[in-house]
């Protein structure tokens, strides 16, 4: 309650600090959402775009001071995003997944950056991904620098869902940030899986729509180049036995996606 009331205190910013709405997307994350609304909390409130939650999301959030809005039907990762961060009451926006949080250090960095006065309209900085109990220290997704903090009116939400990025105006300036967001990427192996089928269904919808058909060629060079790359050139086989299953799951990911995208010749992708 201590937390929520020093959220709410907050909406009024101290004069001459430029002002952070953060903002975050949700969806049936219960036990995961507390967290990451806590690690919001130098921001001067936190919004909570939920999708339709009936596990008790959006009453934890709000019990912890976030403002919560429901935006249904779920119109797609970016497109919800960036409603989002149009629903923010500031400009500078700080953007976090359910499954994320700032750490302390990050924190830290964001309050001193605030204090002296932002000089970049964005700020990028690396995600920790944990994987079956350990910080991946090599791989595919290291250092995975992500665009978080931003100026709405310099930047928006962009790429192919299901991953999403944000794209900065021309001319707009970005500077980087050595502290990290923790990604609590699943929660075990089955959601590992089901993940999977969901992102590759979604990436191979969009991929349909924008035009773009799969042959034999993407099956067959595609996946084993990412498990390469991942385990090989990227150093995965350093993370031991985790380090091998991301660079199997990253080409089985990869093959599913084409797979679906090469059987919509036939089908709509969502039938397959």
């Amino acid at each position: 309650m201590a937390w929520r009331m020093a959220s709410l205190v907050r909406l009024v910013p101290e004069s001459g600090r430029a002002p952070i709405s953060g903002c975050v997307i949700s969806f049936q994350e219960a036990d995961r959402i507390a967290d990451c609304v806590r690690s919001l909390s130098f921001c001067d409130e936190v919004v909570v775009v939920d999708s339709g939650s009936t596990d008790g999301t959006q009453a934890i959030a709000k019990e912890l001071g976030a403002r919560i809005l429901e935006n249904l039907p779920f119109p797609g990762h970016r497109q919800q995003k960036q409603f989002a961060i149009e629903q923010a009451q500031h400009d500078l926006v700080f953007c976090l997944d359910a499954d994320e949080r700032c750490t302390e250090p990050l924190q830290a960095a964001v309050r001193e950056l605030q204090a002296k006065g932002f000089a970049a309209d964005g700020y990028e900085m690396p995600r920790h991904n944990h994987y079956l109990g350990r910080i991946l220290k090599h791989g595919l997704h290291v250092p995975d620098r992500k665009l978080r903090l931003f100026d709405r009116r310099k930047g928006k939400w962009g790429g192919r869902n299901p991953h999403d990025h944000v794209e900065m105006q021309e001319g707009a300036s970005v500077h980087r940030i050595a502290a990290a967001i923790e990604h609590l990427s699943y929660r075990d192996f089955a959601h590992h899986r089901r993940t999977i089928d969901s992102f590759s269904r979604i990436a191979a919808d969009a991929m349909y729509a924008e035009g773009r058909r799969a042959n034999p060629f993407d099956l067959l060079v595609r996946p084993p180049a990412v498990f390469v790359k991942s385990l090989l050139l990227k150093l995965g086989f350093l993370d031991g036995w985790r380090g091998f299953l991301v660079a199997a799951m990253a080409a089985y990911t990869d093959w599913k996606k084409y797979w679906r995208l090469l059987r919509s010749k036939r089908a709509p992708v969502g039938d397959v």
